[in-house]
């Protein structure tokens, strides 16, 4: 029997308690880092950890605290000799500079709840969603496989972006909607005398567009401000594209109106869902130097390319100067990834399992 993994959460909420609870269901020993007695009394009750305790030798450990405290707690666990650290937060360039170990590895899985804290925590919570790690130049290979290893057992499909990448696409996806839903939320509000009827009115795309201004927003002023670069420039984009609209609606341009609702609809369909038949993928096999940072550049590459690497492994060879990367993608993608592999210097193999 294989021995028992130990892991350990800094932070029992909402995220820090589902991944407590995931990894138990897997089968890891887990200890909660909470200064708050009843946060950590009930972190014990929900079953997200097996014990409350403080930084220590552990295989994995977890920083699911608030975004201000994230580099600094990281820092703590490993230098406490924990073998793997990564963090949840939804910010990471602040973060990966800040920890330049190679043992730590950024991360922000995609997933929440409308409930806060460990009332919305479950052990399935990131089941299909998608969980970006964000691998710099100086993190090691292994930790990364490692990493994206126990993602996948959590059930996420984990994606690799460079830190600053993954600011600006998050600003477009999550940071801005939600502020987007906190306006849309004011203006509802604000019309206090048709309130009650416009509440009741409300169907499904209000309902839809707002849910997300439901969730704690206790964490979004530090989220805002780590990330204010990123969220203005996209909040200005908005703003010119409001005024566009504002403009046709005014105009009455009937036919643009159509052609924007037309492309936006073709886009929402575009979004991908799931990984494809094991017949439509292909493995590609890159042949590597054993040396730090090969890894984050092929799944950064992949990430640049919009190519989904559904499964991933790394061998070292016996000699222990080079290894070689198994990368299972979509079958359509995969020469285009293999060339691109090619013009970085690489000499990738490609082969059909369909």
């Amino acid at each position: 029997m294989a021995p028992t993994r130990s892991a350990v959460i800094a932070g029992t909420g909402l995220i820090g308690g589902s991944v407590g609870m995931a990894l138990r269901k897997a089968g890891w020993q887990v200890t909660g880092i909470e200064p708050d007695p009843q946060r950590a009394e009930a972190a014990l009750a929900a079953g997200a950890v097996d014990g409350i305790g403080g930084p220590g030798p552990c295989d994995l450990a977890v920083v699911a605290t608030p975004p201000s405290a994230l580099a600094g707690v990281a820092q703590q666990l490993l230098d406490a000799g924990a073998a793997l650290v990564t963090d949840v937060g939804s910010v990471k360039a602040p973060v990966c500079a800040a920890v330049g170990d190679p043992r730590f590895v950024g991360g922000h899985p995609m997933a929440g709840s409308e409930q806060d804290g460990l009332d919305g925590a479950h052990p399935d919570l990131f089941r299909d969603a998608v969980w970006v790690l964000t691998p710099t130049a100086s993190t090691d290979d292994a930790a990364l496989a490692q990493v994206r290893d126990v993602v996948s057992q959590l059930g996420a499909q984990p994606i690799a972006l460079a830190p600053e990448r993954h600011d600006a696409l998050v600003a477009v996806v999550s940071h801005v909607p939600h502020l987007t839903a906190a306006v849309l939320m004011r203006i509802a509000e604000g019309r206090s005398s048709e309130h009650r009827a416009l509440l009741r009115l409300a169907a499904g795309g209000f309902r839809d567009m707002t849910r997300v201004a439901a969730g704690h927003p206790a964490i979004w002023p530090e989220i805002c401000v780590e990330n204010r670069a990123a969220i203005t420039d996209v909040l200005d984009e908005l703003l010119d594209e409001l005024v566009e609209m504002r403009l046709i609606v005014s105009g009455r341009d009937r036919d643009e109106l159509l052609a924007r609702l037309e492309s936006a609809r073709a886009s929402r369909r575009s979004l991908a869902v799931g990984a494809p038949e094991p017949s439509r993928l292909a493995e590609v096999r890159i042949a590597i130097r054993d040396q730090k940072g090969e890894l984050a550049r092929i799944t950064t590459l992949a990430a640049d390319l919009d190519v989904n690497l559904y499964d991933l492994e790394i061998a070292h060879s016996a000699e222990g100067s080079r290894g070689v990367v198994l990368a299972l993608v979509d079958s359509e993608a995969a020469e285009g990834f293999a060339q691109s592999l090619a013009d970085a210097g690489y000499r990738p193999s490609l082969k059909l399992l369909g």
